[in-house]
């Protein structure tokens, strides 16, 4: 038994194809999503979004939005959305050390620090999600 699984961002559909599961960073924890769960609509956090394919697991590096689970499918609608394996840990680092950098410059507008945090902690959960990826490469379960 499988689930309809759609994760669009605000420039693409990142992701459509049917899966055995779904684990996703909920704003108070992880989430878990099954066939036959039933609706639920909830914001996302900041996190690893989790899918099971096949014995296969695939990683996405999820920043905000919602997830609305319906009877015919479950849709991610995330702020950002990247797929571990498409993650440039290169990019990914030198997002990071920017963010630092601003940081450290310090801040006249609040939105400013704020922008800055955000590129950090979004920089920090790529770096996380892919690092575990290559680390691990793409995970077998049976």
């Amino acid at each position: 038994m499988t689930l309809r699984l759609e994760i669009v961002t605000p420039e693409k559909l990142a992701y459509s194809d049917d899966v055995d599961s779904v684990v996703c960073p909920g704003v108070e924890g992880e989430l878990g999503i099954l066939p036959h769960h039933a609706p639920l609509l909830t914001t996302l956090g900041y996190g690893e979004l989790r899918i099971r394919k096949d014995g296969r697991e695939e990683y996405f590096a999820i920043a905000g939005g919602f997830l609305q689970v319906r009877p015919d499918k479950v849709v991610v609608m995330a702020e950002t959305a990247d797929m571990a394996s498409e993650i440039d840990l290169q990019k990914a680092h030198a997002a990071r050390a920017e963010a630092e950098r601003a940081l450290e410059a310090g801040f006249v507008e609040p939105a400013d620090l704020s922008m800055a945090r955000a590129q950090l902690q979004r920089a920090l959960l790529r770096i996380r999600v892919a690092e575990r990826r290559h680390r691990e490469g793409p995970r077998q379960r049976g």
